[in-house]
């Protein structure tokens, strides 16, 4: 694995990850075009795709229903994807280190029976409710990273055996009744029913995400100029990336005033997103985690903690497991014992694929998640305006994900035949 993958502001997929080098930028063959060029010619097709793939999704859903890009279908859509969006942004940790983790919907399920168990039924007050489900999460993943990483039995059989064995605890913690309904006016129902109003807050969020973004892209082009040895962002390159995000961001803010207004899940959300991101690309950690999907061998001889950052990760996908539950019962205002079948599962891992996370591990970034649980989602929400079959629905999700994952290996192939990988 090359140092490109291992840095986290070069992962693939990252939005600075490739560029051309500073002194250079006035020249023709280090345009922003040759950049894509080469890019594409080295197997890094980042996140590209699945914008692209998005936006044809969008289009084609637009002209069969108009209502499509509504505002309300876009609000909605915007707070559909939150739950299981974060659940796949915690599957994006364990793939980058080439495991896998199959216990994600088990998880969810748990931490919402444990909520609303100790809230509804004994009493427990929201806060230590909430604390006592994120707590199950972490400890489930300390168990199940420990018997990967220290006692090395595969993460496919742990994990399966996880999805089993927490789906038997949750139905005994429901013990028949199928269901518990939460308060109504509870902060863990408000998570996904309030919205801000005020239309400043959505274009304050639009500002404050362009401005940011400009800031920290701009001060690691100076940085990696300071050093010389490493590839930097253009400055042509960056304002049109911040221009791209802008047009965006404001577009998504006007049309979520048009609607109720910016929703609290989506805000979460996205901190969550900017949050974890930062600790891939910018922490000594999120290298570490970059190191060991590469190789773990060299990441061990580097002096790597492997078994602890292995633990870590799995410690992760079932906390974000775990507060994706919460978010999901909060949709539907109560915890079910049978939330964690049908698609959950491969909604999540098909979420961080199909968004650019790689399955070979060493490649991806949390923001695969997001651009993954929204093509999923407009799917859905597309065929749910046509009245088309779940059935369909499916069989167009899995010809998506085996196309990601086509589109992946051949992409790690060419990085390969590149001396990239």
């Amino acid at each position: 694995m090359t140092s490109t993958e291992q840095s986290p502001a070069d992962s693939s997929g990252s939005a600075g990850s490739t560029g051309s080098p500073g002194k250079e930028t006035g020249h023709r063959q280090n345009s922003l075009l040759e950049v894509v060029r080469r890019r594409l010619r080295a197997g890094e097709l980042g996140s590209a795709s699945v914008i692209v793939a998005l936006a044809v999704i969008w289009a084609v859903f637009e002209s069969l229903d108009t209502s499509f890009l509504s505002p309300r279908n876009l609000s909605n859509l915007s707070v559909d994807i939150v739950g299981t969006g974060l659940i796949a942004v915690g599957v994006v940790f364990v793939l980058l280190v080439g495991e896998i983790d199959l216990s994600v919907a088990s998880v969810s399920a748990l931490a919402a029976a444990l909520f609303a168990a100790g809230n509804v039924q004994y009493g427990i007050p929201e806060v230590p409710a909430v604390l006592l489900a994120l707590a199950a999460g972490a400890a489930v993943g300390a168990i199940q990273g420990f018997l990967v990483a220290r006692v090395g039995v595969p993460s496919f059989v742990v994990t399966l055996a996880g999805l089993l064995g927490w789906n038997g605890l949750t139905l005994y913690i429901f013990g028949g009744q199928g269901s518990i309904i939460l308060d109504d006016g509870g902060l863990v129902v408000t998570l996904t029913h309030y919205y801000f109003h005020d239309v400043a807050v959505a274009y304050g969020l639009a500002a404050l995400g362009t401005a940011a973004y400009f800031l920290l892209s701009y001060r690691n082009a100076q940085r990696r100029r300071a050093i010389g040895a490493l590839p930097a962002q253009g400055s042509r390159e960056i304002v049109l990336r911040t221009l791209a995000l802008a047009a965006v961001s404001f577009a998504a803010a006007w049309t979520l005033n048009q609607f109720l207004g910016l929703p609290l899940a989506l805000l979460i959300f996205l901190t969550f997103l900017v949050c974890l991101d930062l600790l891939l690309r910018r922490t000594t950690y999120g290298r570490r985690i970059f190191a060991l999907g590469g190789s773990v061998e060299p990441a061990r001889r580097a002096g790597i903690a492997v078994v602890s950052v292995r633990v870590s990760v799995f410690m992760i996908s079932s906390t974000m497991a775990a507060i994706g539950g919460l978010f999901l019962a909060s949709r539907i205002t109560s915890a079910s014992e049978t939330a964690s079948s049908g698609n959950l599962l491969m909604q999540a891992i098909a979420a961080a694929v199909i968004g650019g996370t790689s399955l070979f591990g060493g490649r991806g970034r949390t923001w695969s998640a997001l651009l993954g649980i929204l093509v999923i989602q407009s799917i859905a929400s597309g065929m749910a305006l046509l009245g088309i079959p779940v059935a369909v629905q499916l069989m167009i999700t899995g010809v998506v994900l085996l196309a990601a994952v086509i589109i992946d290996t051949l992409a790690r192939r060419t990085m390969h035949a590149h001396g990239l990988a």
